[in-house]
């Protein structure tokens, strides 16, 4: 592999556009490239690796702060895992609490749902007038579930 590629290269490498780069640069997780003379970015071995190891954490689902955390915790020390290990733990109650949350979602989805029956001929859908009430009216939303954001499309994150 090439030491020295430019952002267009990298992106590729990593499967992701140019400006998610750019922003984990902004961002601080990805020191600033060196120029060339005509101010283009260059890369080295260990910004790709590192771009990898920031890729690796989004994919999981891990929050800017928990990546710089663990990126701390790589320049201080490989043998730092019991602290790798309480980020982690965090991450996985995180991710479990979402979980509950979405499956509350989905109750309440599905409860609207049946609210309605596509094969009645009504004037007014049960769904929409239900969705048009507000929100202290009990029919709708009844324990706070919070939207998780990204939960409907598969689109790139940064």
């Amino acid at each position: 592999m090439n030491t020295s590629l430019k952002i267009g290269e990298l992106a590729q490498l990593a499967q992701c556009p140019p400006e998610t780069i750019r922003f984990y640069e902004r961002e601080g997780l990805l020191e600033h490239p060196n120029r060339t003379a005509s101010n283009y970015r260059v890369y080295s071995r260990a910004q790709v690796q590192r771009l990898a190891f920031i890729r690796n954490c989004r994919s999981l689902d891990m929050t800017l702060e928990e990546i710089r955390e663990l990126l701390r915790l790589q320049a201080v020390s490989q043998e730092n895992c019991a602290a790798a290990h309480q980020v982690l733990d965090e991450h996985i109650a995180h991710v479990a609490a979402r979980v509950t949350e979405l499956q509350q979602l989905e109750r309440q989805l599905k409860a609207l749902r049946r609210r309605c029956k596509a094969t009645v001929a009504k004037q007014h859908c049960a769904i929409l007038d239900d969705l048009g009430q507000s929100s202290g009216s009990g029919k709708v939303g009844k324990g706070s579930v919070h939207h998780v954001p990204g939960a409907h499309s598969a689109h790139a994150r940064k």
